[in-house]
């Protein structure tokens, strides 16, 4: 069986690819437009891909391809519907980067609040100004999290959340018993979440319900001293309304990891009218990019592949 794998991966997961006795076609550094020509060469039964995108052509240029693994949680990079019509299934690899999300997301959050990139910057260029960022930092402990959408990561989330005694509301389709259960944190409107939070955290999928889910009308719901975070993707928030908000000071700013219009993979430039504004902290959506979170994902896609070659089973298949 070969397995073309298009992006960075780790040791173990090849040699456990290996050890399956199947042929892997190790080429981290194919792009979204390299990807078709890749597959019509190697004719691979399985494709793993990590960020890049599998697009109409790629697909079409399978002819023995069965299975493509999206090497994490999110498969918005993926024609699944355009696989499903060609008989190819969509995997993916839930929970096993829930937990380095979660970090990151309280991460931007506790950055934000006491100015920690601002205050790195000013160090570097030999500035000391402890009386300025003495009077920034708001603290987290009685602040009110906001999370839209309780997913996994959500939930990881809350829990950090009430460890540093904060209130949580949520907003949900649908209950989740473990906050239910938790005196410290309560299922609410989007209206009341958004009126009401000091951070509002975004945990929803990518899809054509969420697109700009976050858009000028409701970030006027919020409090204009709150901070949005995102580190679930970018199509969530409209970008333009998010760059106006907050160069008008209707929010009190925004911690992100993803971005509408992302580079593509080998690119070393962005074009964001959100980045340049004082307000905004970010980072290169690395949210799932840690050590033990690449390692699970890999662990994974083994074992998806291993189901696959045994008995033709498809383990988290999501088309």
């Amino acid at each position: 069986m070969k397995v073309l794998i298009a992006d960075k991966y780790e040791d173990q997961g090849l040699d456990g690819l290996k050890a399956l006795g199947c042929e892997v076609i190790y080429t981290p550094d194919l792009t979204a437009e390299q990807l078709p020509t890749a597959i019509a060469d190697t004719d691979p039964t399985v494709l793993i891909v990590r960020s890049t995108k599998v697009q109409d052509p790629a697909i079409e240029a399978a002819q023995s391809l069965k299975v493509i693994i999206r090497a994490g949680a999110g498969y918005d990079t993926i024609q699944t519907a355009t696989a499903r019509a060609k008989g190819i299934s969509v995997c993916n690899c839930p929970g096993t980067n829930s937990a380095a999300v979660a970090e990151l997301t309280f991460g931007l959050m506790l950055a934000h609040d006491r100015r920690i990139p601002d205050q790195t910057a000013d160090l570097r260029q030999g500035v000391w100004d402890k009386k300025k960022y003495s009077k920034m930092g708001r603290g987290l402990k009685g602040r009110t999290l906001g999370l839209i959408g309780v997913g996994q990561i959500g939930i990881l989330v809350a829990r950090r959340a009430v460890a540093f005694d904060m209130q949580v509301l949520y907003h949900k389709r649908t209950p989740c018993e473990e906050l239910d259960n938790n005196p410290n944190a309560q299922r609410v409107s989007l209206e009341q979440l958004l009126a009401e939070s000091d951070f509002v955290s975004l945990h929803v999928p990518s899809n054509d319900s969420t697109k700009h889910l976050i858009n000028a009308q409701t970030l006027a719901q919020m409090k204009n001293d709150a901070v949005l975070i995102n580190t679930t993707r970018g199509a969530v928030v409209d970008q333009a309304a998010l760059a106006e908000a907050l160069t008008a000071g209707t929010i009190g700013g925004a911690a992100l990891d993803v971005y509408e219009n992302e580079p593509a993979a080998g690119d070393t430039a962005i074009a964001n009218e959100v980045v340049a504004i004082p307000a905004f902290l970010g980072t290169h959506h690395v949210g799932a990019s840690t050590e033990q979170a690449q390692l699970a994902v890999a662990a994974m896609t083994v074992d998806i592949v291993t189901a696959f070659k045994n008995d033709g089973t498809v383990l988290n298949c999501v088309n």
